[in-house]
């Protein structure tokens, strides 16, 4: 592996030459910006739940099955309070805008925080494939319709005692009058809406006019194995395929791909913020 510099030097000038860069990001990206998924402040601010269900971190805590939809919400107000509406754009999202921002570059991720639209990114050029922690839709998928989570989120977290919260708080479908879920892609149920289907559309014109030709920089940012193929296994292929083709992958615990394409592979286990910045 080459130093640090020489692949810094190398990844800042294969990003000055492409005529594209397609920033791929995962739940490293924003662990590694600041959102505590298991660590101190995890600990702190669900305190009450890792004693009672002994959650492990906030991700598995999120597949748990509730006896009851007042204690399932209770959980998932704060959940999303804490993920999504609290924080606002961490640094590192910043600086990731400050990189690309005058270049051709779209956005896809699996990450369900909005941090890339709190950081400012063009919301034209974003594609949150599996949903958004701020929006809520029929847990069945009755129509294909999603809706605003926040208020009802902040009067859960209001009236929440004992880790449940009174029935009268608790979202209904305004349709089938059913359950209400998180919009985030669990199961087959997952509404896809207008505002998905275009974003998906916008990424699938984008990839099809620069991908596959001429020079482009895949930029992977905490992409591990559980959901590979939404972009993990597409970039290495389209790193194999277009012999101009560049991955950058910034990943601590899974930074290497295929042989094939490795000569056209940078890759970084070093401090994700640490070298976004040295590419600036």
């Amino acid at each position: 592996m080459n130093s640090f510099d020489e692949r810094i030097r190398i990844a800042r000038e294969k990003i000055n030459e492409a005529g594209a860069v397609v920033i791929g990001a995962g739940a490293g990206l924003s662990a590694a910006a600041g959102l505590d998924y298991s660590g101190s402040e995890f600990k702190k601010e669900f305190a009450d739940y890792i004693e009672h269900y002994h959650f492990p971190d906030l991700y598995s805590s999120s597949f748990y099955e509730f006896p009851s939809e007042e204690e399932r919400w209770a959980r998932w107000a704060r959940h999303i309070d804490y993920a999504r509406f609290r924080p606002g754009a961490f640094p590192l999202y910043r600086e990731l805008l400050e990189l690309v921002k005058r270049r051709n570059y779209f956005v896809i991720t699996t990450n369900v925080d909005a941090q890339f639209r709190k950081a400012g990114f063009d919301p034209s050029k974003i594609f949150e494939v599996q949903g958004d922690y701020g929006l809520m839709q029929c847990a069945v998928g009755c129509h294909p319709k999603v809706y605003s989570d926040k208020d009802t989120v902040g009067e859960i977290i209001k009236h929440s005692h004992d880790l449940t919260v009174d029935q009268q708080y608790v979202p209904v479908c305004p349709v089938c009058g059913g359950n209400m879920d998180v919009h985030v892609r669990k199961n087959q149920f997952f509404v896809q809406d207008e505002d998905w289907d275009k974003a998906a559309k916008n990424y699938e014109t984008f990839m099809n006019r620069y991908a596959e030709k001429g020079k482009v920089v895949l930029l992977e940012l905490g992409i591990g194995f559980n959901t590979p193929t939404i972009i993990r296994y597409p970039f290495e292929q389209i790193t194999y395929r277009n012999p101009e083709a560049t991955l950058i992958r910034l990943n601590s615990e899974y930074p290497h791909g295929p042989h094939e394409t490795a000569a056209r592979t940078i890759s970084f286990t070093e401090n994700m913020e640490q070298v976004v910045k040295a590419m600036l």
